[in-house]
């Protein structure tokens, strides 16, 4: 058991109320909750001091503060944590957030690429948040491999899988590169490409090249080699990383720092900052997770909550992620199910098509 459940498990009834209902207030209007006002919706009469008393004893444990005097009182980090451990009520999902987001899958139009960017939209757009979904990577076999000199130090690698879709990517050669051992580099890949994924093309090209290095040029060994980094990366990874949705932070009423840590935050993503640790939240644990502010060090600077939510191919597999980013008074118990039904919906989509 831990220390937060342990404390939340020893608060007697009259605590617990006064806890969720400070916490509900502040997630609902972003103000301090003051004893007063509990005063009137509390389950029992009690008076304003006898609730400013449990306020402070809450306080001394660190689930509450009092950003000032005499204005009520907030939730922590600590507290936000272990009210959505303990108390959150998860609602149903609406309708018609159903219904918005359901539309961007039933005409199944377009690529997946295409189907995952109006996700984002709309899941922007029903939670008023900001969206980042991670498409995942292509894994569908590849048919041929290229080789194009860009010109001294610069060159380009072609990928064409079976499904149609083409994928080019910039490296640098090794120096001295010629148009014959880019040449003898594509037919050496190419003997061995055929129904192989790009993560199995790696490994069977390290196997060849060791397997027959007598029969393969030095520069081509050099140029496949050069050509092995680029294929072992994650690809364009700015191609994975779909986030819509920014203005709806910015234009949250708060102070000049928040926005200016909102600003820093969104500018870590457009430089597609950290994607694999994004992933990495997912794959700790199934279904929806909660970082609140600092338990997160992609949106510690920002003060921001995330959910994020794996989803998973037809060989249930994680591919990808779906998630929102809000301030910390996020209304969690409507933003989790949405999170939740929106991976679903991606992992129905993905294995679909694949």
């Amino acid at each position: 058991m831990t220390d937060r459940s342990k404390i939340l498990d020893e608060m007697n009834d009259r605590s617990r109320e006064v806890f969720r209902r400070v916490v509900e207030g502040y997630l609902s209007n972003g103000e301090p909750v003051g004893s007063r006002t509990l005063t009137r919706e509390m389950s029992e009469k009690i008076s304003a001091a006898t609730i400013r008393n449990v306020m402070g004893d809450l306080e001394y444990l660190g689930l509450l503060d009092s950003p000032h005097v005499s204005a009520g009182r907030v939730p922590t980090q600590q507290g936000l944590r272990m009210f959505v451990d303990g108390l959150l009520e998860v609602r149903d999902l609406d309708q018609t957030d159903r219904h918005a987001l359901d539309q961007t899958v039933t005409s199944n139009a377009g690529d997946v690429q295409d189907v995952l960017d109006r996700v984002s939209t709309a899941l922007s757009g029903v939670t008023q948040g900001a969206s980042l979904v991670l498409a995942p990577k292509h894994e569908a076999a590849i048919k041929h491999v290229e080789f194009v000199s860009l010109g001294a130090d610069r060159a380009l690698v072609v990928l064409v899988f079976s499904d149609g879709h083409v994928e080019n990517r910039v490296f640098t050669p090794p120096p001295g590169q010629t148009p014959s051992a880019m040449r003898e580099a594509a037919n050496f890949v190419n003997a061995f490409v055929e129904g192989k994924t790009l993560s199995e093309l790696r490994g069977t090209m390290k196997q060849q090249i060791e397997a027959r290095r007598q029969e393969i040029d030095t520069l081509a060994h050099a140029l496949i080699d050069s050509g092995m980094v680029v294929w072992a990366e994650d690809g364009d990874q700015h191609e994975r990383l779909i986030v819509r949705g920014r203005s709806n932070l910015l234009q949250t009423e708060g102070a000049e720092e928040d926005l200016d840590r909102i600003r820093e935050l969104f500018d870590d993503l457009e430089r597609k900052r950290d994607i694999a640790d994004f992933l990495d939240l997912t794959e700790a644990g199934d279904g929806v997770r909660i970082f609140i502010g600092s338990e997160n060090k992609l949106f510690s600077l920002s003060g921001s909550s995330l959910v994020v939510s794996p989803y998973m191919n037809a060989d249930r597999k994680i591919v990808g992620a779906v998630g929102v980013i809000g301030p910390t008074r996020l209304n969690y118990g409507r933003i989790v199910p949405i999170v939740d039904y929106t991976a679903q919906l991606v992992g129905r989509m993905i294995s679909d098509r694949s």
